[in-house]
C-alpha cells in the first residue's frame, strides 16, 4: 500500500483510494509508492512517486537488443562467449 500524506485538511480512505486508482490507471505498469495530497479549496494537488521497477540487463549483440540469451542458437551463444567484455565502473 502507498504511503499517503494529506495536507491542509482531511480525506476519507475511499477518496484516497480513488486518487491512487486514477494515477495507476494512467500509468498501468507502475504502482504508487508515495502520495501527497494537498487540499486547496475545491482543488487537490498531487505529488507522487512510483515503486522502483526491476530492470533486466539488455545486451546488444551484432545490432540486436536482447534481454536474455535463453532463445539463442549455438552460433549466437558462441559469439557472446568469445567477445571482449568490458568492466562496468560506478563512481
Amino acid at each position: 500500500m502507498a504511503n499517503v500524506t494529506v495536507l491542509n485538511g482531511t480525506m476519507n480512505q475511499k477518496e484516497i483510494d480513488q486518487y491512487i486508482n486514477l494515477i495507476e490507471k494512467e500509468n498501468p505498469t507502475r504502482k504508487v509508492e508515495t502520495l501527497e495530497l494537498s487540499i486547496d479549496g475545491d482543488f487537490v494537488d498531487m505529488k507522487y512517486t512510483f515503486k522502483p521497477v526491476n530492470f533486466d540487463r539488455i545486451r546488444r549483440i551484432t545490432g540486436y537488443l536482447v534481454g536474455t540469451m535463453d532463445r539463442w542458437n549455438d552460433a549466437k551463444t558462441s559469439e557472446e562467449h568469445d567477445r571482449v567484455k568490458h568492466s562496468i565502473s560506478i563512481d
